[in-house]
């Protein structure tokens, strides 16, 4: 219930009015029935911006450091991102992501709309990295389509690091939807994972024309982190 007060009544219209987003493509993402809406990801409004203009409610997968937080600041975290969908996940590995793995699986069972970030994080500098096979691997076990989306200008409004964002403009771009169905019961075969991940990620490229970058977003970020000391 607080979702949908928070989407169209407290919220929603008082972010559309601001940020005048723009929308194309829309009527690609199935009216029922589960489906996976992949995206890439820009800044931390990206899991706010794309489920106020999906009207089917949206579940993200998030890292578990927003509800855990500790103090006023993080009971608010938890409260906002518990309001607007989203789902805790630990990124550490091992049983940490087959317990995230699950977590999606899960919401697709109810046949909803469960939103991922293939890069696995936020890009560091506007351009597009390498996609996690986890992805590909919710998609062929739970055989759902996927749906990719491209998220613009939403780093210029929100840039990592700021607390605030700008005012101006963002747009969302929603591809047609991908059918993996041809590589049903291989989700145990990494090449078929990295394939099924390619693809969904040069769908997103085409979509957004961010440049391509053949390396994981983190892999970038550990190595700026490093320098940085």
């Amino acid at each position: 219930m607080f979702y949908w007060l928070m989407k169209y009544v407290i919220a929603g219209p008082i972010l559309r009015g601001i940020f005048r987003p723009w929308v194309v493509g829309l009527e690609n993402i199935p009216a029922e029935g589960a489906v996976i809406l992949a995206s890439n990801h820009l800044s931390f409004i990206d899991s706010i911006f794309l489920p106020l203009e999906v009207d089917r409610h949206v579940s993200f997968l998030a890292k578990s450091d927003y509800f855990t937080r500790r103090g006023l600041k993080g009971w608010a975290t938890k409260a906002f991102m518990n309001a607007t969908g989203q789902l805790p996940i630990d990124r550490s590995g091992g049983k940490a992501s087959e317990a995230s793995l699950n977590t999606g699986l899960a919401v697709l069972a109810r046949g909803e709309i469960l939103g991922i970030y293939p890069e696995g994080t936020r890009s560091p500098d506007g351009k597009l990295y390498r996609g996690r096979t986890g992805v590909a691997r919710m998609i062929l076990e739970a055989g759902v389509p996927v749906v990719p989306v491209a998220m613009v200008d939403t780093a210029e409004i929100m840039p990592i690091g700021k607390r605030l964002p700008k005012i101006g403009r963002i747009g969302i771009i929603v591809g047609e939807p991908l059918d993996f169905s041809r590589f049903e019961g291989m989700e145990g075969d990494r090449f078929i994972l990295r394939s099924v991940t390619d693809e969904i990620m040069y769908e997103l490229q085409r979509l957004g024309a961010q440049e391509y970058m053949d390396v994981y977003a983190s892999t970038v970020k550990e190595k700026r982190a490093s320098l940085s000391q």
